[in-house]
């Protein structure tokens, strides 16, 4: 392996290591000296569902998850697999239509609910690079069910 893309890459699995033995926080009780900058991820019933990164306060970024925004990825995802509604790029099915859909809007708020509960592991990451990789190799180590890293 390149000793350029080595430097990245070395340490990962002790990152992990210190995200997955961390004793689990949920949204509210996440500490307010939570870290600016790392990996998180979200469990429910000892099954590891959701990784995410953020260059901000760790503790914020979660709250974002669970905020009254029309645009929290994760209860996006967990909504449409509960609805059984696959993302499009166009107007049927768009993020606007669902939007406007009641039983959608429930399904969302009751997902969003559902986070509030799950429990949450990070670790800090400043180094965007790294930080990168990490949710990457935190994603397919725990077999996130909800990282599929697909592009669009």
């Amino acid at each position: 392996m390149d000793a350029k893309f080595l430097q990245f890459v070395e340490g990962l699995h002790e990152k992990y290591k210190s995200l997955i033995t961390m004793d689990p926080v949920s949204v509210d009780t996440a500490p307010s000296e939570s870290p600016i900058g790392g990996v998180y991820l979200f469990s429910e019933h000892g099954k590891h569902l959701y990784v995410g990164r953020t260059k901000r306060i760790i503790r914020q970024r979660l709250k974002d998850h669970v905020s009254t925004a029309s645009d929290c990825p994760f209860a996006w995802l967990l909504s449409r697999k509960k609805l059984n509604k696959k993302a499009t790029y166009t107007t049927d099915g768009s993020r606007k239509q669902l939007l406007q859909n009641r039983i959608f809007i429930e399904t969302y708020k009751k997902q969003k609910a559902r986070i509030r509960k799950m429990q949450v592991r990070y670790v800090a990451e400043q180094d965007p690079t790294r930080q990168a990789l990490l949710e990457i190799y935190v994603a397919v180590v725990a077999g996130a069910e909800f990282n599929d890293f697909l592009t669009h």
